[in-house]
């Protein structure tokens, strides 16, 4: 019997899957449990139109990470953020990704989730520093951070 399956199942398929399965498997675990249906010509065609709609809209997030990225990546772009350092250059205190997040909401109006920002550890020093932004799955933007004393 072929079914759609709606869910992962461990072994079996994963979700939007369409298999062969044993009649008794199908009728007694998958379709009672509401892990799988059966693939109708009607199921078929609207798991169809599902995974064009997904596809679509998968593209329409990769083009707007490439025109973020385009953005930040511009001559001139950079996030200034100040704090107290003592004479050598080092801050009292560190700036994490989440203060970085808060810097380019205020300036520049672009929200960017915390954990996007491949920040391996706070920045604790004055100057400019390259933060890494996963923007998308194949997207990656530098985002230029200068520190700068109080």
């Amino acid at each position: 019997m072929k079914v759609i399956f709606l869910q992962d199942v461990k072994g079996k398929g994963n979700k939007g899957d369409v298999k062969d399965v044993a009649v008794g498997y199908a009728q007694n675990f998958l379709l009672k449990k509401g892990l799988a249906v059966e693939a109708t010509p009607q199921a078929l065609s609207e798991l169809q139109g599902k995974n064009k709609a997904k596809a679509r809209e998968e593209a329409e997030e990769l083009q707007e990470a490439v025109k973020l990225k385009d953005i930040i990546e511009t001559e001139g772009f950079e996030v200034t953020l100040r704090s107290k350092a003592g004479e050598d250059g080092r801050l009292f205190g560190s700036i994490p990704s989440k203060q970085i997040a808060e810097a380019l909401l205020k300036q520049h109006d672009i929200k960017v989730d915390k954990r996007k920002m491949d920040l391996n550890q706070p920045i604790k020093s004055l100057g400019y520093t390259n933060v890494p932004i996963k923007l998308h799955k194949t997207v990656v933007a530098k985002l230029r951070v200068h520190v700068v004393t109080e």
